[in-house]
């Protein structure tokens, strides 16, 4: 069994998740408040940290999160409507639920009294006091404010999962918040429970089947099991008073929750049942990925060995072993991918806090938050994205006045939206607002000394100096924005993830903002090409195909860098002069083609050597400033190789061209 620590822990972990999904909800249901599932999802939230908080010793988190869950109760019954005070309320008290939990600092006693005297005043008639007062009440008795329901008999069959206490839940407690609810019948179900010297007693092997008698509906029934609803199996059925004569109990003292009356009868329950999923704690997987990584690394090793000895055993073992750690890498990685999306719901409070200190009209549309990108580059990227955001609704969406003088609706639209793209994920944030001023950045470019008066400079370059570090157009500083802190913070965090920023806008109609990252920082497929006695490494997921070049056919180009490929013309680079290499270029030549947001194009190398798994390092201080290199990684020989962001090179390349 786990110690008292750790089972807080776990705790902290679920509510800090139930927290976030109620954050979500609550901005959906701003938007549709009329929605009862929407109504529901927030109450069962609210129910599950309430009393698993009461259950872990977490008092303080559970009384106040009974007062936000007795206005839910109201809004559940429809004696309350959902207004935008309302939620503006469970918003502020979801983030006093969060403070407490981090436990970094006690609640403000003030904002706590505050929202609770809040609460109450929206929901006058339910009872004050600790939740335990409230939910148990007598256990013989008809709940308050249900007296004029119809009783009626409900079968209940609870079967935890065999962890079920693995953090600390006790399902008599459950049972016997179940019998406040009305009339109980409690037979516990023992036909899964092993002979004695194959009992492990940290494991439930227990069920309960209930017969209650309630005045009170379904979904009053499943509240009460709302905190273990993903650690058990739970059936709860209508039966006719006829069915309920015949399944009544002889006249007797009803078990209660904790007696253990053998069942006469009832279907098996599988002894092997568990829980779907597991609870890994990020660090134990960042430190399985470091060690695939290490193991890929040995492997490559291996590889050349067996080459080198043209030993065709030793061969064989490298290449199953190199099927294994390929799908070990693949295993280790997809267990590091988490939707896109757990970082939208931030961004969504963030532009709706904004919008009402503004004084202006924001709705926030996401597309893609289904897309995977590893937990790492999620965690890091929030922070960025906040700025962008920020950045929009204070500099971009107009004043609902102003934008309907332009003719636009009073109401302005900040569209995020996440795809892959080969192997990369792009990250897009645009608006429609007022867009970028270039005859401000202009100005404000040459006051600070970054442009001479008059200098000629593409609307491309003139967009990127708001990425200068202290760069600002705003003409005065608010608490939102104006100091030049924001998007050369961006930029840096995002090109310390070895990912890129473009942008792009046009004076009144909006401004688009890109982000392309690296689907994960860890270990990546990759093609192995030489060039000058040099190795360099393309991800493999933006290689499309691999074919010859031949000095005939770069003589009847005329100079120009095309290569024909399938009857059309593909423009390339050769990488021996992108990189400067000394020396005469083979008669042969090889080009890969590959796939950018910009096109295909093709990168022409000395010799194609085949595919590898490249287990991605960083590259230090000293390469920061290169473009078109991601990382490094270590071959089989020891020797290290460049890994091309091929994007960001033809990027470079195109600039230099133009």
């Amino acid at each position: 069994m786990r110690s008292l620590e750790q089972l807080a822990a776990s705790y902290r972990e679920e509510a800090g998740e139930r927290v976030a999904e109620l954050e979500v909800t609550l901005l959906e249901l701003e938007r549709a408040p009329d929605d009862a599932e929407l109504v529901s999802r927030a109450f069962r939230a609210l129910h599950t940290i309430k009393g698993s908080g009461a259950m872990f010793g977490f008092d303080e988190v559970a009384a106040f999160t009974h007062e936000l869950e007795s206005v839910f109760e109201h809004v559940r019954g429809g004696r309350l409507p959902v207004t935008r005070e309302l939620i503006g309320l469970a918003l502020a008290g979801k983030d006093l639920v969060r403070a407490m939990l981090d436990g970094e600092a006690g609640p403000d006693a003030r904002e706590r009294d505050r929202l609770v005297a809040a609460y109450r005043k929206l929901a006058p008639d339910a009872p004050a006091g600790a939740p335990a007062e409230r939910d148990r009440g007598d256990a013989g008795g008809t709940p308050a404010g249900h007296a004029g329901a119809a009783p009626r008999t409900w079968r209940i069959a609870f079967e935890p999962n065999l962890d079920l206490f693995e953090n600390g839940t006790n399902p008599l407690g459950l049972l016997d918040e179940l019998a406040t609810l009305g009339r109980c019948v409690v037979v516990a179900r023992t036909d899964a429970v092993p002979p004695l010297e194959e009992l492990a007693p940290e494991r439930c092997h227990l069920a309960w089947a209930v017969t209650l008698t309630t005045d009170r509906g379904e979904d009053a029934i499943r509240d009460v099991f709302a905190f273990v609803e993903d650690r058990c199996t739970l059936r709860v059925e209508a039966v006719t008073d006829a069915e309920a004569v015949l399944a009544a109990p002889a006249p007797g003292p009803a078990a209660g929750a904790g007696e253990v009356p053998r069942s006469a009868g009832g279907a098996a329950r599988p002894p092997e049942a568990a829980a779907s999923s597991v609870r890994v704690a990020a660090a134990k997987l960042d430190h399985l990925v470091d060690l695939v990584g290490e193991l890929v690394t040995a492997q490559s090793r291996l590889a050349r060995i067996a080459a080198q000895a043209e030993d065709a055993d030793l061969a064989a073992v490298s290449e199953g072993l190199e099927r294994l750690t390929a799908d070990l890498r693949d295993t280790a990685l997809d267990l590091r991918m988490v939707p896109i999306g757990s970082a939208f719901g931030r961004l969504r409070r963030v532009a709706r806090d904004l919008a009402a200190d503004l004084g202006k009209e924001i709705d926030l549309v996401t597309e893609g938050a289904e897309t995977e990108l590893d937990k790492t580059v999620i965690e890091r990227l929030s922070d960025p994205l906040v700025h962008v955001i920020r950045n929009a609704c204070d500099h971009g969406i107009e004043a609902p006045e102003a934008r309907r003088a332009a003719g636009k609706p009073p109401r302005g639209t900040i569209s995020l939206s996440a795809r892959q793209a080969g192997g990369s994920v792009v990250v897009e944030v645009r608006d429609d607002g007022a867009g970028i001023d270039p005859a401000a950045v202009r100005a404000r470019a040459e006051a600070r000394g970054l442009l001479q008066p008059g200098a000629r400079v593409g609307e491309a370059d003139l967009l990127n100096l708001v990425f200068q570090p202290g760069f600002s157009t705003a003409r005065t500083v608010t608490s939102v924005s104006g100091r030049g802190v924001g998007m050369d913070v961006v930029k840096r965090s995002v090109e310390a993830l070895r990912g890129t920023v473009a942008l792009e806008s046009a004076p009144g109609a909006g401004t688009a903002l890109r982000i392309e990252l690296p689907l994960t920082l860890a270990i990546i497929e990759g093609l192995l090409v030489e060039v000058g006695g040099g190795s360099y490494v393309l991800p493999l997921a933006a290689v499309e195909e691999c074919v010859g070049l031949t000095a005939a056919e770069v003589e009847a180009a005329r100079g120009a860098h095309l290569a024909p490929v399938r009857g059309e013309l593909v423009p390339y680079l050769r990488l021996r002069e992108v990189f400067e290499v000394r020396g005469a270029r083979p008669e042969h030549e090889q080009i890969a083609i590959v796939r950018t947001e910009a096109g295909r194009c093709g990168l022409a190398v000395d010799q194609v050597a085949g595919q590898l798994q490249a287990v991605v390092k960083s590259m230090g201080q000293m390469f920061r400033g290169v473009k078109g290199l991601s990382g490094a990684t270590i071959l089989g020989d020891g020797s290290v190789a460049p890994i091309l962001d091929v994007g960001a090179l033809l990027k470079e390349h195109a600039a230099r061209a133009a």
